[in-house]
């Protein structure tokens, strides 16, 4: 078996591939607050809950773009499994070119997912990570990564509004049926989530432009997240969702530097 463990600012994502399926995945939160031997019994009940033995774990790999947590995370790890495990970061093999100014810059998360789409997929390729904050990449279909963008996240704007507008209140992320709403609340979700989606086709449409200046095929454009789903139904720009890119490169990711 295979761990593969994904750090986000809100979430941690954990993924158990074993022979060539997935057997287990879990979605826990981030807490910088919490300690190695928290996280760890956390783990090992999710293990126990699923039947599955953490001595089969035979190799664990682990992106975060969470620095601070990452003593804890480590030492959880090397602690419940008995055995380090493969940090993305510079000097891993990943099989894609990175573009930016500095290479170091780059979320690991964002390389994981672009490594997903140059193995899977093969083609040029715009990558739509909705997180905390929303990031598009750019992906030549020989594996340049050229860049991209990062916004704020559905969620990061829905608490700013509630936050920062004293009569507006905190909000579910639903779509209202339609955008002239008639109570504050449907306003508000109106507005935060048919925005982003022109958001989304604004920024899709200038980045296939000039991905395609660049002698490129119009790229495919895949989406990827927890709220992937939810604007992916309301456009015809995102090709397809799969909400397993960033396990799948991380799977890549371990078999390139498995030896």
């Amino acid at each position: 078996m295979i761990l593969l463990v994904d750090v986000g600012n809100t979430n941690i994502v954990l993924g158990v591939y074993k022979g060539q399926k997935y057997v287990a995945s879990w979605r826990i939160s981030t807490d910088a607050k919490k300690t190695s031997d928290e996280y760890g019994i956390q783990v090992m009940q999710l293990f126990a809950q699923y039947n599955l033995n953490p001595h089969e774990v035979e190799g664990i790999i682990l992106s975060s773009v969470v620095p601070n947590i990452m003593y804890s995370l480590e030492h959880m790890l090397r602690k419940c499994f008995k055995m380090e495990p493969i940090i993305v970061g510079p000097g891993i093999k990943t099989g894609i070119n990175i573009k930016y100014d500095n290479p170091r810059e780059v979320g690991a998360d964002r390389i994981v997912n672009a490594v997903a789409a140059h193995e899977i997929y093969k083609k040029s390729t715009i990558i739509i990570d909705f997180g905390t904050a929303t990031t598009f990449c750019a992906l030549t279909k020989s594996g340049n990564y050229l860049g991209g963008n990062i916004v704020p996240g559905l969620k990061i704007s829905a608490d700013a509004l509630f936050e920062r507008a004293a009569k507006l209140p905190r909000i579910e992320l639903e779509k209202p049926n339609s955008i002239i709403c008639k109570n504050t609340v449907n306003s508000m979700q109106a507005g935060i989530i048919y925005g982003y989606i022109g958001q989304v086709e604004y920024i899709v449409k200038k980045m296939k432009q000039e991905m395609m200046a660049l002698g490129e095929d119009e790229p495919f454009v895949l989406a990827t997240g927890g709220l992937g789903n939810l604007i992916a139904k309301e456009t015809k720009t995102i090709d397809k969702v799969d909400p397993d890119l960033t396990l799948e490169g991380l799977k890549i990711i371990y078999q390139k530097n498995k030896e």
